[in-house]
C-alpha cells in the first residue's frame, strides 16, 4: 500500500496554481506570485512538490492535445501557411508526450519457411 501524501499547503497550492498560471513555468516567478520569500531555495520548494508538478504538467499537455491535433488539421488546410512546420513539429510534440503518437506498422512476409524466435542466451557467470 503506497503512503498517503500529507496535504498540501495554502502557500505550496497558490504556488502550483501560480506555477501552472500566470508564471507560465517560471518557478521563481510562481515563488512570488504565491507570496514565497525571495530568500527561498527554488531547489526546496520543487523537490517536495515534483510529483504534483509532474502531474500538472501532464494534465496540461492532456488538456493542449486538441489544440494541437486541430494545429495539424489546419496546416492541412492551409500548407502554405506561415509557420507551418513548427506548427506541425510543436503539435507533434505535445501529442507524443500525450501518448497519441504515429502508429507503425510492420509487415512480416514469408515464402512458406517457418520463423522462430527465442529468447536471448542466458550467460552462466560463476
Amino acid at each position: 500500500m503506497e503512503p498517503t501524501k500529507a496535504p498540501l499547503t495554502d502557500l505550496q497550492q497558490a504556488f502550483l496554481d501560480a506555477l501552472m498560471g500566470e508564471a507560465k513555468g517560471k518557478i521563481r516567478d510562481a515563488m512570488r506570485i504565491a507570496g514565497y520569500s525571495d530568500k527561498t531555495p527554488t531547489a526546496g520548494v520543487v523537490s517536495s512538490l515534483k510529483d504534483e508538478i509532474i502531474e500538472r504538467a501532464s494534465m496540461m499537455l492532456a488538456m493542449n492535445a486538441p489544440l494541437a491535433t486541430f494545429g495539424i488539421l489546419g496546416v492541412l488546410e492551409d500548407p502554405g501557411a506561415l509557420g507551418a512546420r513548427n506548427s506541425i513539429a510543436a503539435a507533434r510534440e505535445v501529442l507524443d508526450r500525450t501518448g497519441l503518437v504515429k502508429k507503425e506498422q510492420i509487415e512480416v512476409t514469408s515464402n512458406g519457411g517457418g520463423m522462430f524466435i527465442l529468447p536471448p542466451k542466458q550467460l552462466d557467470v560463476d
